[in-house]
C-alpha cells in the first residue's frame, strides 16, 4: 500500500538527517522532492499544491531552521499535515438504534463492492452483530451468485428475491431480515462502466424504497486522481457518508486514497487488501500516515493479535516457554499465529523500522518471506508427532525421509532444526532470570500472553520461523539480527578475565 511513495519520502527525509543544520535552500529542495513524490503516486494536482504549501510554511519557521534536530521537526510537521490531508479523527461505522441498520453500498462497476460487502458483513458478525446480505445487483451476470458464494464461505444469510427489481429486493430484504431477527442489512447494488443517469435514478429509487442509515461508496484504489471525479458526482446525485478504499494491496501509488478526504469532505471509513474475509480495516488517518512515513503501526498489528488469537492456546504456550519445553509443534502453532495476522510483508510494514527488511530477506534467502515460512511449515508438516514433540530423535535417516515427504533437500531441513534449536536456547536464556524467575523482556501493552512479537522468540528474526539468511544480517540500529552486540561480547570478555585472575 503506497510503497512507492513511502520509499521516495524515506529517501528525502533521510536526505535531510544526512545534515546538521537545515537552510531555506534545503527546505525548498525537499519541498520539491515531495511534491514530484505525491504527483508520481496520482495524488490531486490541487491537493499536491495545497499540502507542500502548508507543509513549507511550517518548515520554513524559525523554530525549525534554529533547532537542534531540524530534520525530525520536518518529519514531525510533513506527519502532521498527512494526517490532516487523511482525515484527522476516524470515522467508525456508527450504527443506529434502528433495528435492522441498513448500510446501502455504491459504486461503479468492478470497484469491488460484492466483496466488499461481503468482508463488511464478516466483520459485523465477528462484532455479535447478525448481518443479512442483499443481492441488489440484478444486471452483472452472476452477482447474486457471487454474493451467495461469500455468504455462505462467512456464515452469513443472502437475500436474492426474484432477481429482476432491484427496488423490490432490497425492500422484501429488510422485511426478511426482520422476520429473521437480523440487526444489520448490507445492500449490494449495481454499478456501471460509467457514470450515468439510469445509475444515478436506481440507486436513488433504492434509497427511497429503503432508507438507509448509512451509504458507503467503494472506490477502487487503482482508479487513480480519475477517483476524485467519480466521488464528486455519487456525492452530487446519491450523497453518501463514507468510503470503502478497495484494493489497496493492488496499487504502488495509492494517490486517490490521499485526495478523497480533501477535495470531497467525505472521510474514508475502511480500507481492504487482500481477497480474505478479515482483510477490511478500519480507516485510521493518523496509523496510515504513520505507515507511508515508514514509522509503522504497531497499534494495528496489536488489535491484529488480540482479535485472532485465543487466549488459552496463548496462555498455554506462555507457561511451556517458562518450562523451556516448546517443541517442534509448537513452533508451528506460533506460525501459523503469525500468519493469521496477515501476510508477512505487511506485519513488516507495521514494526517501526522494519518496512525494508522484506527485500533483504528476499536477497539473503534466495526466496521471498511467505515461501520460506511455507517451506518450513512443510518441513514440520512431513514429521510424525513423536518427531515434532522430541527433535532431539531426528538422526540422518529420518531427516532424509522429511526432506523427501516435504519436497525439499536434506541441508534445508537441517537449517529449520538449527534455527529451532537456536530459538529454543534464546528462549531459555530469556525465561531464567534471577532465583529462576521469568526475565522476559517487554512486551507491547495489550498483546496476548504467548504471542510473541516480532523480534522476541523466533530463530534469526524473533517472531518469524524460518528466515535463512538473518544470522549475519544488519537490523536498523546497526546491529546482526543474530548473536550478541559487540558491547556484550565485550563485556563477557571482561567477566572472564576477572574470574581467571581471582
Amino acid at each position: 500500500m503506497l510503497e512507492n511513495l513511502s520509499e521516495r519520502l524515506q529517501g528525502i527525509f533521510s536526505g535531510l538527517r544526512s545534515k546538521g543544520r537545515l537552510t531555506e535552500d534545503d527546505i525548498n529542495a525537499a519541498m520539491r522532492e515531495i511534491r514530484l513524490a505525491l504527483l508520481e503516486a496520482d495524488v490531486n494536482f490541487k491537493v499536491v499544491k495545497n499540502f507542500v504549501a502548508r507543509t513549507k510554511e511550517r518548515c520554513l519557521s524559525a523554530e525549525v531552521l534554529d533547532s537542534l534536530t531540524p530534520a525530525q521537526n520536518v518529519v514531525k510537521i510533513v506527519l502532521d499535515e498527512l494526517t490532516e490531508l487523511l482525515g484527522r479523527t476516524d470515522s467508525r461505522l456508527v450504527l443506529s438504534s434502528r433495528i435492522p441498520n441498513v448500510i446501502m453500498l455504491v459504486g461503479l462497476q468492478g470497484s469491488g463492492k460484492t466483496t466488499a460487502a461481503a468482508k463488511l458483513a464478516y466483520r459485523l458478525k465477528q462484532e455479535n452483530h447478525s448481518p443479512l446480505l442483499i443481492a441488489g445487483d440484478v444486471y452483472r451476470p452472476a452477482a447474486a451468485d457471487q454474493l451467495q458464494t461469500l455468504g455462505d464461505e462467512i456464515g452469513v444469510r443472502v437475500y436474492r428475491g426474484d432477481g429482476r427489481d432491484p427496488v423490490a429486493i432490497a425492500r422484501e430484504g429488510i422485511q426478511d431480515a426482520i422476520d429473521n431477527l437480523r440487526d444489520v442489512v448490507i445492500i449490494d447494488t449495481a454499478g456501471r462502466l460509467h457514470v450515468d443517469a439510469d445509475m444515478m435514478e436506481e440507486a436513488q429509487a433504492i434509497k427511497d424504497a429503503t432508507h438507509p442509515d448509512q451509504i458507503l461508496m467503494v472506490v477502487d484504489a487503482m482508479t487513480g486522481q480519475d477517483v476524485v471525479n467519480v466521488v464528486e458526482a455519487f456525492a452530487e446525485s446519491v450523497d453518501f457518508d463514507g468510503v470503502i478504499m478497495s484494493k489497496m494491496d493492488g496499487d504502488a501509488r495509492g494517490g486517490g486514497a490521499l485526495s478523497i478526504r480533501e477535495v470531497t469532505g467525505k472521510p474514508i471509513k475502511f480500507i481492504s487488501s487482500g481477497e480474505k474475509p478479515d482483510s477490511l480495516e478500519v480507516f485510521h488517518p493518523d496509523r496510515i500516515a504513520g505507515r507511508i512515513l515508514g514509522m509503522g503501526d504497531v497499534l494495528t498489528l496489536v488489535e491484529k493479535a488480540q482479535s485472532t488469537i485465543n487466549a488459552e492456546e496463548a496462555e498455554e504456550l506462555a507457561r511451556k516457554m517458562q518450562k523451556a519445553s516448546f517443541d517442534l509443534e509448537d513452533f508451528r502453532t506460533q506460525m501459523r499465529r503469525i500468519k493469521k495476522l496477515g501476510s508477512l510483508d505487511s506485519i513488516l510494514k507495521m514494526i517501526p523500522g522494519l518496512g525494508g527488511l522484506r527485500e533483504k530477506l528476499a536477497e539473503a534467502s534466495g526466496a521471498m518471506p511467505e515461501k520460506e515460512l511455507a517451506r518450513t511449515e512443510a518441513i514440520i508438516n512431513s514429521m510424525t508427532m513423536r518427531e515434532r514433540r522430541n527433535p532431539d530423535i531426528l538422526n540422518g535417516s529420518r531427516r532424509a525421509r522429511i526432506a523427501k515427504g516435504a519436497g525439499v533437500t536434506v541441508a534445508q531441513v537441517n537449517q529449520t532444526v538449527r534455527q529451532f534449536e537456536q530459538m529454543r536456547q534464546m528462549m531459555k536464556g530469556m525465561m531464567g532470570g534471577k532465583g529462576g524467575r521469568p526475565a522476559m523482556p517487554r512486551i507491547p501493552r495489550g498483546m496476548p500472553p504467548g504471542m510473541m512479537p516480532p523480534g522476541m522468540g523466533m530463530p534469526g528474526m524473533g517472531g518469524f520461523p524460518g528466515m535463512p539468511g538473518m544470522d549475519s544480517m544488519e537490523l536498523p540500529g546497526g546491529r546482526p539480527s543474530g548473536g550478541k552486540s559487540a558491547a556484550a561480547k565485550k563485556r563477557k570478555k571482561k567477566e572472564r578475565q576477572k574470574r581467571k585472575k581471582k
